[in-house]
Formats: C-alpha cells, structure tokens, sequence
C-alpha cells in the first residue's frame, strides 16, 4: 500500500485506516495550526527528525491513560503529605516545549525540531496547545505539553528537573482532567511507566470513538 505524500497549503489526510502495518499513513505537507488540528481530531499526530520529511502516523492500537483512572503508588501518596507540590498550567508554553526537547536530546536524541517548536507554539496561541509544570517546595521540578482539544488531551512529551518531577505533574493534571470530565490522556506509545500509571491499549476505533465524544459539544478548550 503506497504512502500518501501530502501537498502544503493543501489541507486534507487520508482516511487513517489506511495506514501502514507500523502506523504510517502520509508524509509531507506542512505544520499549520489548520492540518495539525485535522489530524488530532482523526486520530493522526506528525513523529519525525531533521534528517526526515513530516511523517504523520496513526497506528492500529493506541495507548491512553482515561484521567479518572490514574494510578497513584503508595509511596507517591506518601511524598505528597510530607511535601507541597503543585502544578501550574501555561506557566510558559515555550520554556516548557524547550526543557522537554533538552531533556530528550541529551538522552535520546528528539523529534521536537524547531519547526515543532514554532509550530506547537502557534497552537498554544490559538488555544489549542497546554503547558503543565510542577512545583515541589516551590521549586520547579518538571512538566509536560501536549494538545488540548475538547474534552481529550494529546499528550506530546515529557521532562524532570527533580526526580518524579514528570510523574507529579501527570498525576496532578490527570485529576484536574478527571475533574473536567475529560476522557482521555493520549500517550501514543506504550512505556512500562505509563503502564504502572494506569495505561491502557486501545484499538484505533476505540480510540477515534473518544475523540468523537470528546468534541461533541464544544472543539474550543
């Protein structure tokens, strides 16, 4: 099955059950908020590097944490008494995309280019990207970013300046969601971390049903 190359200025995105065996459905196109919001809402995200065109995927199972649903270990419940931890949202957009594409690529190397940068940015600006940091005794010690679309976040990346500094701010948005009646959390990838946090596989129609539900009243944040 051929891979679809797509054209920018030109906004569409083959029907995602056409995919690759491995998730790979188109390449090319560009970043505009107008493409990336078609994409979130029809299961589809953009995963590529420098040395690589824009490569939109959407694979057959997905992985999702449902906020309600966040697990909580008896020694993270114990840290939490003995400490002030908090979380703040957009506290800056920018730092908090930037610290995650640091924390990667010193590790791992990271699929957060400068055009993902820019181009998540002109999301958070038109309200459609959210930042979350957390704060142990007041000092900052982690966050994450990802796509705030209805009643379903799009979870994008990580990063941890105090050990669990990631996992707090997860678990204190997870509940912040949970109490906003949001659905799901999308990690995209199965991670045994995720997974002790209360990860679940489901299956793309699954998957597309959730986000269905979770645009039905509103598509603004």
């Amino acid at each position: 099955m051929p891979v679809y190359r797509l054209e920018e200025g030109k906004i569409y995105f083959p029907m995602p059950d056409l995919a690759e065996p491995d998730g790979l459905l188109a390449v090319g196109g560009d970043l505009c908020v107008e493409r990336l919001l078609l994409a979130y809402t029809n299961g589809i995200f953009p995963w590529y590097d420098d040395t690589q065109p824009i490569m939109w995927w959407s694979p057959k199972e997905r992985y999702i944490i449902r906020p309600e649903n966040i697990h909580i270990s008896h020694s993270t419940k114990k840290f939490l008494k003995k400490h002030d931890v908090r979380i703040t949202i957009n506290r800056d957009f920018s730092d908090t995309m930037h610290r995650c594409r640091i924390k990667r690529e010193f590790k791992e190397g990271t699929w957060i280019t400068d055009d993902m940068e820019k181009a998540y940015k002109d999301l958070h600006d038109a309200g459609y990207a959210t930042s979350v940091d957390s704060f142990i005794d007041g000092e900052l010690a982690g966050g994450l970013y990802g796509v705030q679309i209805g009643r379903c976040f799009f979870g994008e990346s990580m990063y941890t300046e105090i050990e669990n500094g990631s996992k707090l701010a997860l678990i204190l948005f997870s509940t912040l969601l949970a109490k906003n009646d949001f659905l799901m959390i999308d990690c995209q990838f199965h991670t045994d971390h995720l997974e002790s946090m209360g990860g679940e596989t489901i299956s793309a129609e699954e998957y597309l049903r959730l986000v269905r539900q979770g645009l039905e009243n509103n598509m603004r944040p």
